[in-house]
């Protein structure tokens, strides 16, 4: 059993990790596959519950940041949340059903049919850039598919853990669904338990290790990690509505988000016109920065402190540095405020170019022709999100057939994300596995394949000992295929 007896922040008393998967997973063996009725009746209380504590959930995550506007919290957190279970209490009664699947001619009359099972206690590791949504989307999903689950969501965002788990505390048994708040102990315990599959949300790095613990167990994992999503600008786009829908996508919640717009890509001639309109378009979304309640802080004074470090390497290396706004740089610090931040003449040696920058800081890339865009893109690890803004049919055809990412929003940022009725997941670096709608109901489900044998079956004229019929009846199956 993994038991946590230090009393670390945020652990008002000793935690017992192992214990409750324990009897969450005797729970489930006393009921391995819970009807309709009961799935329904958990999401319904899930959806009242988020409902019913908004108030209160932007009040923790705004103070865990420092700041973050109520309004950003509904539209990046709880309207996505209404969806989710919205759609999954629409479409998971029929996702749940046994489905017939073909049967090769040379097999018949036996059927195929494919049976979803759930699988068991579905750890879930939160982050503290959209801690809600990012805790309750996967718990959608695992709660649909019939499971039960164990979230540990992010110590960064200490006030929002403590309320997540007082308000499931009061709907769900610690046998259906726990939270177990603290910090990085707390974590690596987590992470080392025997789930029945962990989804983890967060950086790359960290990705790793968890995958690594995870391994030990043979745990299956759905990783949702980051990297430098590239934003593409033909010359073909239509740049008064590429322009404020880059600025949003990058400045929302300051930037701190997984498929934040990271680096533009576009000609050189273009850069000058182009870091002028989406300066100016900060300013217009945000007048002031210091002391505006529509902007969000950075979540913690080492984040900050590592966003000045990447605009200090980049402009001793030659970069023009170009700040929104003329707000008091000593206020800014103050309250960990970064305006938007254009970064040109950039070069491949500026850290800025090389980790995922996970704030309001967009660098410009020169790149003259979209073949030189793609082999940019091609010749980095494979991004989380892509985007491209155009109007030219065939260039468009060329970016989603050539190039690889998690997803992709075409004349705008991030989008496709809470899209339940496409994958949400990265390739490779940037992540493994995908959920939201019935993607998620089948990553926390075994798919299990059945195969029935007919009373007619010619079979056994495949049994031992091999004679005349064996090599009658393999001649004819050979035919078939």
């Amino acid at each position: 059993m993994v038991r946590i007896d230090l009393k670390e922040k945020n652990v008002g008393e000793a935690i017992d990790l192992g214990g409750i998967l324990a009897k969450q997973k005797a729970a489930f063996n006393a009921r391995p596959n819970p009807p309709w009725s009961e799935r329904k009746a958990n999401l319904q209380k899930l959806g009242k519950a988020i409902k019913d504590h908004s108030k209160e959930f932007q009040k923790a995550i705004s103070e865990d940041f420092g700041n973050r506007a109520y309004e950003e919290t509904t539209i990046a957190e709880l309207l996505i949340i209404q969806g989710g279970i919205s759609h999954a209490l629409k479409h998971t009664k029929h996702w749940m059903r046994t489905r017939r699947a073909p049967t090769a001619m040379q097999y018949k009359p036996a059927s195929n049919h494919i049976v979803p099972q759930p699988l068991g206690v579905i750890g879930i590791i939160s982050p503290w850039n959209y801690p809600l949504q990012l805790a309750i989307m996967p718990l959608i999903g695992a709660l649909g598919a019939g499971n039960r689950a164990m979230i540990k969501p992010s110590e960064y965002t200490p006030r929002l853990s403590d309320l997540l788990k007082r308000v499931l505390g009061t709907i769900f048994t610690e046998e259906e669904v726990y939270v177990a708040t603290g910090g990085v102990k707390v974590a690596q315990a987590f992470s080392a338990l025997p789930f029945d599959h962990l989804l983890f949300t967060g950086s790359t790095s960290v990705g790793r290790i968890v995958a690594s613990a995870a391994a030990k167990n043979l745990t299956p994992c759905t990783l949702e990690l980051g990297g430098k999503s590239p934003t593409i600008i033909d010359e073909s786009a239509n740049m008064a509505l590429a322009v404020p829908r880059i600025a949003n996508g990058k400045l929302l919640n300051a930037g701190q988000t997984c498929v934040a717009p990271d680096y533009v890509l576009m000609p050189e001639k273009n850069i000058d016109a182009f870091s002028d309109a989406i300066i100016k378009q900060a300013e217009t979304f945000y007048p002031k920065v210091a002391g505006n309640k529509d902007y969000t802080s950075i979540i913690a004074d080492s984040h900050y402190a590592r966003l000045q470090t990447l605009l200090e390497d980049a402009e001793n290396k030659g970069a023009r540095i170009r700040v929104a706004g003329d707000d008091d740089k000593q206020q800014l610090a103050k309250e960990r405020r970064v305006p938007l931040t254009v970064v040109t003449n950039t070069s491949p040696d500026m850290k800025i170019m090389q980790e995922e920058i996970f704030g309001p800081l967009l660098p410009v890339v020169a790149s003259e022709t979209l073949e030189d865009s793609m082999s940019y893109i091609q010749s980095k690890e494979r991004p989380l999100a892509l985007y491209w803004f155009g109007e030219d049919k065939a260039k468009k055809a060329k970016v989603l057939n050539e190039t690889i990412s998690g997803g992709v929003s075409i004349n705008d940022c991030a989008w496709h994300v809470i899209q339940e009725d496409i994958p949400f997941g990265g390739v490779g670096p940037s992540g493994m596995g995908a959920y939201h709608g019935e993607h998620g109901f089948k990553s926390f489900s075994h798919m299990k394949g059945v195969y029935q044998q007919s009373r007619f079956s010619q079979g056994k004229a495949l049994f031992p000992p091999y004679g005349p019929k064996t090599h009658k009846m393999l001649n004819l199956m050979k035919k078939i295929v």
